[in-house]
């Protein structure tokens, strides 16, 4: 049942774009396997082989580590709404810092230049395998919108409050990798 593309094509952009969440999966050889829920406002697809997403403060920054030490990154859409699929990009990633012109040139190009608050990085994507598989074990939800919880944290902290965070809890991996958020 598993199809194997070597990049993304209408169809398939089509079927991401009508997700609302997606998954990231990384790893390093020696560390724990870290998968993350993201929501998909915050992800382009811009090439047939490469995606990126705005990554926003969480507890942890284990993908940003796994990025620096290994770069494996998977990410996964599955349909829980709609005829049933499961969607993997198989690739590596790197992190594109905030402090970069690259990372300025990006949220021009891709997000209106908008940055919400509590914007950590933007996580780049260059994948050599697209999958998709029947997703017939996937359940059905229903989509009722997206969580304000994190837009309320970080207007709630400021941005010396989330820097502040981003030091605390986002400078190592729990595995004790550095996630390179505060080189340079």
């Amino acid at each position: 049942m598993a199809k194997q593309f070597f990049s993304i094509d209408d169809r398939l952009r089509d079927f991401i774009a009508r997700q609302h969440v997606f998954f990231t999966a990384s790893a390093t050889a020696d560390s724990r396997v870290n998968i993350s829920p993201r929501e998909t406002l915050c992800l382009r697809i811009i090439s047939p082989n490469t995606a990126i997403y705005l990554d926003r403060t969480g507890s942890g920054s284990e993908t940003a580590a796994h990025m620096q030490a290994d770069g494996r990154l998977t990410i996964m859409f599955c349909a829980v709404e709609g005829p049933p699929m499961i969607l993997r990009l198989y690739g590596r990633g790197r992190i594109i810092r905030r402090s970069s012109s690259k990372y300025r040139q990006l949220l021009h190009d891709h997000y209106a230049g908008e940055e919400p608050l509590g914007a950590r990085q933007i996580v780049w994507l260059d994948f050599d395998l697209v999958q998709t598989s029947c997703g017939f074990g996937v359940p059905l939800f229903s989509y009722e919108g997206e969580r304000p919880s994190l837009d309320q944290w970080a207007k709630a902290k400021g941005p010396e409050g989330i820097e502040e965070y981003w030091r605390e809890k986002n400078s190592v991996s729990m595995d004790g990798l550095p996630t390179g958020m505060f080189d340079g």
